[in-house]
């Protein structure tokens, strides 16, 4: 009945669909096994994409040849980029989306793809033989045999949902859990732990008072993910603000003592940085009030999402907390809030590829791996069908470093320093960051995607076309100058001071009160130059060449220290070396190297435990 297959992804989650779209794209055959076809890539929490430094990582994802940036596109209602009031390294773009139109979208881009086969079934295990993957072994009883498998199970892994008092077992509510992987894994000697979610109360918007709220609309001038020529935005559905109050905690509270969280019902560890509500009245006790972000699920549903009430407490004290919020008042709820706990694995059982050091040819990406978000799953499923199907052609393995992307600092910490909770990504976590601007990713990332063979001669042909205005803009800037005749009385009305002689536009455009836009007037070749770059790029090349003109000094120091750090990357260690025969390194040292096998020194640099002191022993042994 079934054939061998080149690559077999189980979950058909953000991790899975661009795992699968890029092997298959590729050209492997690729079978995607998923236990539901009807909720390929589900939001299964917030319906938004991006965000804080998950904005950078979906343009990224879009550079390589990943599909969620397009997917995101074809299906949002709102978008804003983040942070504009700070520095470009910051600046993230943010998209609510039409939660059952990204996923038709997902599952319309994947039956598109030749060589790419679906089956709706539950894997429960994988064979393998001589220490290498062969199989999956699937509900149905079926063994279906493949040269690489990619595991993406997101929260599936014995799931268990949790509300109040009551538990039962679910990849989310509504669906059944995975069991038997997590058995036939740890029977080959993986190690898995236990790591929580959750999801909040879901509303009828026809039974709140949005008068009472506070509208957050999207950005004039909405933008987009892909660097592909993806529709524009040109309607768009508001977001709300509303916050919590004392009276809401205190009902709250009544209901801590039923609390799966505080009763220590629940094992698994939680997101740090995306709380609970009960958790968030107990660690920040001295606040008497929270925001939460009211958050419509498509164009044409009443649903709506409450970020920021994320709740395990029983359901009708959920209920009755929430109509005490302003404009909820009348509230009715489609289904309460719950966390889930499911199993993950500590992502250091792996290598850079996200291949599994235990057995060949099996990779693990997304909330398997111990990390929460569509974006950081998505990246990874992208990585994992990449080197997956590199691995099986005996080809070179592509590795992202931490000066490259965002996707090579997640896949590096999960790699080097392992998860104690589940991982999201921050801008404060690349040291890097002016260099991954979300604005350059198409320029950094999308060279490499062509030698690999997911973008084509015309994706690439239009990346050095922005390349080469940029730099035509730059050139132009610091070459000519302009008279304080011309431009003093707009330097003024701009609120900064005027100038006594000629000056290039180049250092009227590095002042914070300045922008290009504002000088194009000046000078006929600078205005005609910057009319010639095509209009459906013009905007990104202006804002790019403004980003290099006012940071330039700081982009140069970054690359200058990463090029430094760089050599620590170049260095080699020999894989499976027995470092306690180097007496010189402390004993934690040891044994940390020997656990995570780092294949350079500047991996060996990042994981925790190993100290400058050891990192010298290693580069004299090296030079030795």
């Amino acid at each position: 009945m079934f054939r061998e297959y080149d690559i077999i992804v189980v979950g058909a989650g953000h991790a899975g669909c661009e795992a699968a779209a890029a092997a298959a794209r590729l050209g492997s055959s690729v079978l995607l096994i998923t236990m539901n076809m009807m909720n390929m890539a589900q939001m299964s929490c917030n319906p938004s994409m991006g965000g804080i430094a998950k904005g950078q990582i979906v343009r990224e994802i879009d550079a390589l040849g990943g599909m969620s940036g397009i997917v995101t596109d074809h299906s949002m209602i709102q978008f804003r980029m983040l942070n504009r009031s700070k520095g470009p390294a910051m600046w993230s773009p943010r998209a609510q989306n039409d939660r059952m139109l990204f996923s038709a979208k997902w599952r319309e881009v994947l039956e598109q793809i030749p060589g790419l086969d679906f089956w709706q079934d539950r894997v429960t295990g994988v064979l393998v033989r001589d220490g290498r993957v062969k199989a999956v072994v699937t509900g149905m009883g079926h063994e279906i045999p493949a040269r690489a498998v990619i595991l993406t199970n997101g929260t599936f892994l014995n799931g268990l949902i949790h509300i109040g008092e009551k538990h039962f077992s679910g990849g989310r509510i509504g669906e059944a859990a995975a069991e038997g992987l997590t058995a036939c894994l740890r029977d080959l000697g993986f190690e898995s732990k236990r790591l929580k979610t959750g999801t909040p109360v879901r509303v009828d918007g026809r039974s709140i008072d949005f008068s009472r709220l506070l509208e957050q609309s999207g950005d004039d001038q909405p933008g987009k993910f892909s660097f592909t020529a993806t529709p524009p935005l040109t309607r768009q559905r508001s977001c709300y603000l509303a916050y919590t109050s004392p009276e809401v905690h205190d009902l709250l509270r009544k209901g801590f003592a039923q609390s799966p969280l505080f009763t220590g019902r629940i094992e698994g560890v939680g997101p740090r940085y995306c709380p609970s509500i009960e958790d968030k009245i107990e660690r920040f006790s001295g606040k008497d009030k929270h925001q939460l972000f009211v958050e419509p699920e498509g164009w044409n549903t009443i649903e709506y999402y409450i970020n920021g009430f994320s709740s395990s407490l029983p359901d009708h004290i959920q209920y009755e907390a929430l109509r005490k919020i302003e404009g909820f008042e009348q509230a009715k709820i489609f289904r309460p809030g719950y966390a889930i706990e499911y199993d993950y694995f500590p992502p250091e059982q792996l290598d850079y590829k996200l291949e599994t050091r235990l057995v060949a040819n099996l990779f693990f990406a997304g909330q398997i791996n111990g990390t929460t978000g569509y974006e950081e799953a998505a990246g990874q499923g992208l990585m994992a069908g990449i080197n997956a199907h590199l691995k099986i052609r005996e080809q070179e393995a592509f590795i992202l470093s931490r000066s490259d992307a965002y996707i090579g600092v997640l896949i590096d910490d999960l790699i080097t320093k392992g998860v104690d909770e589940p991982y999201r990504m921050f801008t404060s976590r690349a040291e890097y960051r002016i260099l991954l601007r979300q604005d350059n990713a198409d320029l950094r990332l999308t060279p490499m995607a062509h030698k690999l063979g997911l973008a084509s001669e015309e994706r690439l042909k239009v990346v050095n076309d922005k390349k080469s205005f940029v730099e035509l803009i730059l050139s132009m800037a610091g070459k000519i100058s302009l008279d304080p005749d011309q431009v003093n009385g707009t330097l003024e009305k701009l609120g900064t001071s005027p100038v006594s002689q000629k000056t290039r536009i180049a250092m009227l455009a590095g002042r914070p009160q300045v922008q290009l836009n504002d000088l194009l007037g000046f000078h006929p070749d600078f205005e005609y130059a910057i009319s010639a770059i095509p209009s459906d790029i013009r905007n990104e090349c202006v804002e790019q060449a403004e980003i290099l003109i006012k940071y330039q000094g700081y982009i140069e120091k970054e690359q200058e220290l990463a090029d430094k750090l760089q050599t620590y990357e170049n260095i080699p260690l020999k894989k499976d070396f027995d470092y306690h025969h180097i007496p010189a390194l402390s004993f934690e040292a040891r044994e940390k190297l020997k656990r995570f096998q780092p294949t350079t020194i500047g991996q060996a640099s990042r994981i925790s435990g190993v100290s400058p002191a050891d990192i010298s022993v290693l580069i004299v042994y090296y030079k030795r």
